[in-house]
């Protein structure tokens, strides 16, 4: 069974910092393109991010470009996303996620259909 479950959200003002974790089991992050979606108030689900199987490449929305870093730790199994200089307009549920259930799986930047989900972790930006 396949089990992600996300920490490390809060409040934090803007221009704070925070680290999100995604435990994973039942699958290896290191064998699966692993991607980061969140969801604002009253908003449509927004990718965030993704980091590519076996060798990296990230890829990032406009929105997070310079502020983000995805990352993934092998042996600890755990996908991460490194936020920096948060906005207000960061505040939304984070989720992580892996496996498109439409196009046969096609991935593309942008992407907000997956077959995989955490619970979600909540981030705050507010003064």
């Amino acid at each position: 069974e396949v089990q992600l479950v996300e920490s490390g959200g809060g409040l934090v003002q803007p221009g704070g910092s925070l680290r999100l974790s995604c435990a994973a089991s039942g699958l290896t992050v290191s064998s699966y393109r692993m991607n980061w979606v969140r969801q604002a108030p009253g908003k449509g689900l927004e990718w965030v991010s993704s980091i590519s199987r076996g060798v990296v490449f990230t890829y990032y929305a406009d929105s997070v470009k310079g502020r983000f870093t995805i990352s993934r730790d092998n042996a600890k199994n755990t996908l991460y996303l490194q936020m920096n200089n948060l906005k207000t307009e960061d505040t939304a549920v984070y989720y992580c996620a892996t496996i498109a259930n439409v196009d046969g799986g096609t991935w593309y930047p942008g992407l907000t259909n997956y077959k995989y989900w955490g619970q979600g972790t909540q981030v705050t930006v507010s003064s």
